[in-house]
C-alpha cells in the first residue's frame, strides 16, 4: 500500500490529507510535498527490500514511491507505458570533461538506450506526469489541466490517453512544432479527451488563462507546482537513480556535482527530497551534490536572484532561447529552489544562446548525441564552472539531458 502519510506545506509546514485534492498551500498561496513516512517503510520493508533494481522503470523504488507498484492496490492506478529507468552515460571523452578533468557523466532523459528503461515522450517530464496521471486516477480525478511551455504538455497527453482521463493543454502558439503538432494530432483524433489552446508567449500567460477559463469549470489544474506535490515526488526518482547502486554493487552514492537544466525547478525539489528519504533511512550520509541550476541569458530569474542574494525570484521579461523548456519567467516553487542551490554550495548560472548552439551542433557531430537544447545549455555550461570553482578536477559531475532534440526539429536543423 502506498506509504504516503499526509501532504504538507513547503514553507507553512501545515500537514493537510492526502487523499483530498488541493492545489497550492492555502495558508501562503506556496507548494506543498507529500510525505512519506518512512518510519513504517522501513519497519515494514527493512533492507530496502522495497527497491527492485530489475524493473527498468521509475516505479522499481517501490514504496519509497507516492505509490508501491507491488502493492494491487496500487498498481491499479499506474498508467503502464513505462517512464524513467534511463542510463548514466560516460562522456569523460568530452573535451569540457577532459579540459577540467572531470569524470563527467550524463543522464540521457531524452534517447532510449538498449537494456535500459525509456520516457515514452523523450523527455524527463514523464516522470512527473506518470505520477501525475496515478495520482488522479487515485482520487478519481478524470479532468486535468496544464499550462505549459510544451514537453509536460505532450508528456500529460500521452499519460491521460492511456489512464482513461481527459486534458486541456496551454501552450504558446511558437512551441517546438513537434511537440505542438503531437498534441494537436491528439485533440484533433480525441476530441472528447484532448483540447489545445494556444496562448501565450508564455507558461505564465497559459496557465493564467486556465485558472480563468477551465479551473471554474471544475477542471483540476497540475501546473508545475499547484498540484499536491505529485510532479515533485514523480521527479523524485531522477534523484533515487542518481544514488542508486551501479550494478554489481550495494552502496549508495551521489556524485560531487549536478549540472540541471532549470526552469520551474520541480526537479531540483524532487532530487533534494529523495536524498533526504534516503538519508532518514540510512542508505547515504548528509552530504549532497553541488546544484548547478542553469537558464538561458534570455531568460534567468534564478540566477538574477541568487546572484543578487534575493530569497525568491521576481518574473522577468521572457526572451527567446533555444531551449524552450527554460522560457521560464518565474515560479512560484523558486524560492525552494534558491533554498536549496544556497545549501548545497551550488549555483545559478547563465549560458548564452551562441553558446548553446555551438555544443548542441559539436554533440551531434562529433558524438551522434540527440540531446535537447536543454542539456546543451548544462554541458556549454562546464568551462564557466570550471573558471568559477563549482566544478574541480577528479570529480564526478552529472549533467542532465531532459530530451532529444527531435522533439526541437525543425528549429534545430540548421546546426545537425
Amino acid at each position: 500500500m502506498s506509504y504516503v502519510r499526509c501532504l504538507r506545506g513547503l514553507a507553512s509546514g501545515v500537514e493537510y490529507d492526502a487523499d483530498v485534492p488541493m492545489n497550492l498551500d492555502p495558508v501562503d498561496g506556496r507548494p506543498v510535498e507529500m510525505v512519506i513516512d518512512l518510519e513504517r517503510l522501513a519497519a515494514e520493508q527493512p533492507d530496502a527490500r522495497w527497491y527492485d533494481p530489475t524493473r527498468r522503470d521509475m516505479w522499481r523504488f517501490g514504496g519509497l514511491m507516492a505509490l508501491d507498484v507491488n502493492d494491487t492496490r496500487d498498481a491499479a492506478h499506474i498508467v503502464p507505458i513505462g517512464g524513467g529507468g534511463t542510463p548514466l552515460l560516460d562522456w569523460r571523452t568530452h573535451p569540457h570533461a577532459q579540459a577540467g578533468q572531470l569524470a563527467l557523466q550524463l543522464k540521457d532523459e531524452g534517447q532510449p538506450h538498449a537494456g535500459f528503461g525509456a520516457n515514452p515522450t523523450q523527455s524527463f517530464k514523464d516522470r512527473g506526469m506518470a505520477m501525475v496521471a496515478a495520482q488522479a486516477r487515485r482520487l478519481g480525478l478524470t479532468r486535468l489541466c496544464v499550462p505549459t511551455q510544451g514537453n509536460a504538455g505532450d508528456s500529460l497527453v500521452r499519460y491521460a490517453l492511456a489512464g482513461d482521463l481527459s486534458v486541456v493543454v496551454a501552450m504558446p502558439d511558437d512551441t517546438p512544432l513537434p511537440i505542438l503538432g503531437g498534441v494537436a494530432a491528439a485533440a484533433h483524433r480525441h476530441p472528447d479527451r484532448v483540447k489545445l489552446e494556444l496562448v501565450g508567449p508564455t507558461i505564465r500567460e497559459a496557465g493564467a488563462y486556465l485558472k480563468q477559463h477551465y479551473v471554474p469549470e471544475g477542471w483540476f489544474s497540475v501546473a508545475t507546482f499547484q498540484e499536491p506535490g505529485w510532479r515533485i515526488d514523480g521527479k523524485k526518482s531522477l534523484g533515487l537513480e542518481l544514488a542508486e547502486p551501479a550494478p554489481g554493487e550495494t552502496r549508495w552514492s551521489l556524485p560531487d556535482a549536478i549540472i540541471y537544466p532549470t526552469g520551474g525547478g520541480t526537479g531540483v525539489l524532487g532530487m533534494w527530497k529523495a536524498w533526504d528519504e534516503l538519508e532518514a533511512l540510512g542508505l547515504i550520509d548528509s552530504r549532497r551534490p553541488r546544484m548547478l541550476c542553469v537558464q538561458s541569458t534570455q531568460t534567468a530569474p534564478l540566477v538574477r536572484a541568487f546572484d543578487s542574494g534575493a530569497e525568491d525570484t521576481t518574473a522577468v521579461d521572457a526572451g527567446q532561447t533555444l531551449a524552450f523548456g527554460l522560457n521560464v519567467p518565474g515560479g512560484v516553487g523558486h524560492f525552494r529552489v534558491l533554498q536549496i542551490i544556497r545549501a548545497s554550495g551550488g549555483a545559478a548560472v547563465a549560458v548564452d544562446e551562441a553558446d548553446m548552439a555551438a555544443e548542441l551542433s559539436r554533440t551531434w557531430r562529433e558524438q551522434r548525441a540527440w540531446i535537447s537544447p536543454e542539456g546543451a545549455a548544462c554541458i556549454a555550461a562546464i568551462p564557466q564552472l570550471l573558471d568559477r570553482g563549482l566544478l574541480r578536477a577528479g570529480e564526478r559531475v552529472v549533467a542532465v539531458n531532459t530530451g532529444s532534440s527531435e522533439k526541437y526539429l525543425p528549429a534545430l536543423r540548421h546546426l545537425l
